[in-house]
Protein backbone atom coordinates (compact mmCIF):
# COMPACT_ATOMS: atom_id res chain seq x y z
CA UNK A 1 0.00 0.00 0.00
CA UNK A 2 1.30 3.48 -0.80
CA UNK A 3 0.76 5.80 2.16
CA UNK A 4 1.32 9.54 2.35
CA UNK A 5 3.12 10.74 5.45
CA UNK A 6 0.90 13.11 7.48
CA UNK A 7 4.00 15.06 8.53
CA UNK A 8 6.10 15.64 5.39
CA UNK A 9 3.83 14.43 2.57
CA UNK A 10 6.37 11.82 1.48
CA UNK A 11 5.05 8.69 -0.24
CA UNK A 12 5.86 5.37 1.42
CA UNK A 13 5.30 1.83 0.17
CA UNK A 14 4.27 -0.44 3.05
CA UNK A 15 3.78 -4.17 2.54
CA UNK A 16 0.28 -5.37 3.46
CA UNK A 17 1.65 -7.84 6.00
CA UNK A 18 3.51 -5.00 7.77
CA UNK A 19 0.48 -2.71 8.12
CA UNK A 20 -0.28 -4.13 11.57
CA UNK A 21 3.13 -2.93 12.81
CA UNK A 22 4.02 0.69 13.52
CA UNK A 23 5.21 2.17 10.23
CA UNK A 24 7.59 5.10 9.89
CA UNK A 25 8.13 7.47 7.01
CA UNK A 26 11.28 6.74 5.03
CA UNK A 27 11.83 10.47 4.52
CA UNK A 28 11.18 12.12 7.92
CA UNK A 29 11.08 9.01 10.20
CA UNK A 30 7.78 10.06 11.85
CA UNK A 31 4.88 7.64 12.33
CA UNK A 32 2.72 7.14 9.24
CA UNK A 33 -0.39 6.53 11.32
CA UNK A 34 -1.15 9.15 13.96
CA UNK A 35 -4.75 8.36 14.93
CA UNK A 36 -6.09 11.85 14.32
CA UNK A 37 -7.46 13.85 11.40
CA UNK A 38 -5.15 16.01 9.36
CA UNK A 39 -6.00 19.30 7.71
CA UNK A 40 -5.15 19.31 4.03
CA UNK A 41 -5.14 21.92 1.33
CA UNK A 42 -6.84 21.14 -1.93
CA UNK A 43 -3.46 20.51 -3.55
CA UNK A 44 -2.42 18.06 -0.84
CA UNK A 45 -5.76 16.26 -1.05
CA UNK A 46 -5.57 15.88 -4.84
CA UNK A 47 -2.03 14.50 -4.50
CA UNK A 48 -3.15 12.00 -1.85
CA UNK A 49 -6.10 11.01 -4.02
CA UNK A 50 -3.90 10.45 -7.07
CA UNK A 51 -0.82 8.90 -5.48
CA UNK A 52 -1.92 6.77 -2.51
CA UNK A 53 -3.69 3.44 -2.18
CA UNK A 54 -5.06 4.01 1.28
CA UNK A 55 -8.71 4.91 1.88
CA UNK A 56 -9.31 8.61 2.48
CA UNK A 57 -12.17 9.56 4.80
CA UNK A 58 -12.86 13.25 4.21
CA UNK A 59 -14.81 15.80 6.21
CA UNK A 60 -15.64 18.81 4.02
CA UNK A 61 -16.44 21.54 6.57
CA UNK A 62 -16.38 25.30 7.25
CA UNK A 63 -15.48 27.22 10.42
CA UNK A 64 -18.81 29.08 10.54
CA UNK A 65 -20.88 25.86 10.36
CA UNK A 66 -22.42 24.83 13.72
CA UNK A 67 -23.00 21.16 12.78
CA UNK A 68 -19.42 21.01 11.44
CA UNK A 69 -18.05 22.23 14.76
CA UNK A 70 -20.17 19.80 16.76
CA UNK A 71 -19.14 16.88 14.50
CA UNK A 72 -15.38 17.62 14.73
CA UNK A 73 -14.83 15.71 18.04
CA UNK A 74 -16.73 12.71 16.62
CA UNK A 75 -14.55 12.74 13.50
CA UNK A 76 -11.43 12.88 15.70
CA UNK A 77 -12.67 9.98 17.89
CA UNK A 78 -13.41 7.91 14.80
CA UNK A 79 -9.92 8.61 13.44
CA UNK A 80 -8.37 7.41 16.71
CA UNK A 81 -10.46 4.22 16.70
CA UNK A 82 -10.61 3.36 13.00
CA UNK A 83 -7.28 4.44 11.54
CA UNK A 84 -5.29 1.57 13.11
CA UNK A 85 -7.61 -1.14 11.79
CA UNK A 86 -8.72 0.36 8.46
CA UNK A 87 -5.43 2.15 7.64
CA UNK A 88 -7.56 5.01 6.35
CA UNK A 89 -6.37 8.60 6.42
CA UNK A 90 -8.90 10.93 8.06
CA UNK A 91 -8.76 14.30 6.33
CA UNK A 92 -10.43 17.64 6.97
CA UNK A 93 -10.90 20.07 4.06
CA UNK A 94 -11.94 23.62 4.97
CA UNK A 95 -14.34 24.53 2.15
CA UNK A 96 -14.00 28.20 3.02
CA UNK A 97 -10.28 28.07 2.19
CA UNK A 98 -10.63 25.58 -0.67
CA UNK A 99 -13.59 26.69 -2.85
CA UNK A 100 -12.11 25.09 -5.97
CA UNK A 101 -12.09 21.65 -4.28
CA UNK A 102 -15.66 22.20 -3.09
CA UNK A 103 -16.69 22.96 -6.64
CA UNK A 104 -14.70 20.09 -8.16
CA UNK A 105 -16.29 17.57 -5.80
CA UNK A 106 -19.76 19.13 -5.98
CA UNK A 107 -20.00 19.91 -2.25
CA UNK A 108 -23.44 21.48 -1.83
CA UNK A 109 -23.93 21.27 1.94
CA UNK A 110 -21.67 20.90 4.91
CA UNK A 111 -20.60 18.88 6.62
CA UNK A 112 -20.24 16.48 3.73
CA UNK A 113 -18.44 13.23 4.49
CA UNK A 114 -16.91 11.23 1.67
CA UNK A 115 -14.76 8.13 1.37
CA UNK A 116 -12.29 7.68 -1.49
CA UNK A 117 -10.07 4.79 -2.47
CA UNK A 118 -7.93 4.29 -5.54
CA UNK A 119 -8.80 7.78 -6.75
CA UNK A 120 -12.54 7.06 -6.78
CA UNK A 121 -15.33 8.16 -4.49
CA UNK A 122 -16.89 5.13 -2.79
CA UNK A 123 -19.57 6.79 -0.68
CA UNK A 124 -20.84 10.20 0.42
CA UNK A 125 -23.14 11.50 3.12
CA UNK A 126 -24.25 14.99 4.08
CA UNK A 127 -24.80 15.90 7.70
CA UNK A 128 -23.28 14.96 11.01
CA UNK A 129 -23.63 11.56 12.67
CA UNK A 130 -22.97 10.22 16.14
CA UNK A 131 -19.81 8.17 16.66
CA UNK A 132 -21.53 4.80 16.33
CA UNK A 133 -23.37 5.72 13.14
CA UNK A 134 -20.31 7.31 11.56
CA UNK A 135 -18.04 4.37 12.48
CA UNK A 136 -20.53 1.85 11.04
CA UNK A 137 -20.83 3.91 7.83
CA UNK A 138 -17.03 4.01 7.40
CA UNK A 139 -16.54 0.31 8.15
CA UNK A 140 -19.40 -0.79 5.87
CA UNK A 141 -18.05 1.34 3.02
CA UNK A 142 -14.53 -0.03 3.39
CA UNK A 143 -15.52 -3.72 3.48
Amino acid sequence: MIIMCPHCGGLNRVADEKLAQPARCGKCQNNLFIGKPIEMTGEQFLRALAKTDQPLVVDFWAPWCGPCKSFAPTFAQAAAQLEPKTHARFIKINTENEPAISQQFNIRSIPTLAIFKGGKELNRMSGALDLGGFSRWVEQTLR
